[in-house]
């Protein structure tokens, strides 16, 4: 294990109840989904979260994001396959996509933390993986700053398709965190606008839900 026994005893999984939608974390039992996806029309189908977004988890996605601790690939790749890779293989999608990076910030940071996670998580799960897909084509302010309305309008042709789709029926994007769920679906969009018929969706972390 790459993290100590400490901070490994803390990690908080998602478990039941969660929103049936997204994936959140829910205080209540008899709620079907978050307030979120209860007043939100998404563009995916459903998604899966490994972790809960708190305690010494946002210290490792912050270094596994900036610091380059590509090392954490591993270690959050298998957690994810030990929790979803039956419920992906259900699904059947055609391609396992990671949400990409602008050329920019690509530049900048040397890898994608989303792409080294879901190659490795397709891996793992035995399925199909493609990084060149799905590109995004400017960089974007980064999403923690904004508010729920301005990262709508943040992504808003945020993303682009690199070659044809007809042929892809049902695709799984892998990012590292979901919160309110405009990045995956701005990327959904594009994929469904060129042919794709369904979208889900796996994150490492997510917030909690309502």
């Amino acid at each position: 294990m790459l993290i100590c026994p400490g901070c490994a005893a803390k990690l908080a999984y998602v478990s039941q109840p969660a929103c049936y939608r997204c994936g959140k974390p829910l205080d209540n039992e008899r709620t079907e989904y978050c307030a979120d996806c209860a007043k939100e029309r998404h563009e995916f189908i459903q998604g899966r979260a490994v972790f809960r977004y708190e305690g010494p988890l946002r210290g490792l996605l912050y270094r596994y994001k900036y610091a380059n601790r590509r090392d954490y690939t591993e270690f959050l790749a298998t957690q994810a396959a030990g929790r979803h890779a039956a419920w992906a293989v259900k699904i059947q999608p055609d391609l396992v996509i990671p949400v990409p990076l602008a050329k920019k910030r690509m530049r900048q940071r040397g890898y994608n933390q989303a792409e080294l996670c879901a190659r490795r998580f397709a891996q793992l799960a035995g399925l199909p993986f493609d990084a060149g897909l799905l590109v995004r084509t400017r960089n974007t302010v980064p999403q923690k700053e904004l508010s729920a309305k301005e990262r709508k309008n943040n992504l808003k042709n945020a993303f682009k398709i690199n070659r044809n789709v007809v042929n892809l029926k049902r695709v799984l994007l892998v990012d590292d965190i979901y919160t309110t769920g405009s990045t995956i679906d701005a990327a959904a969009l594009v994929l469904k606008q060129s042919g794709v018929k369904e979208v889900y969706f796996l994150c490492i972390s997510i917030g909690q839900g309502q």
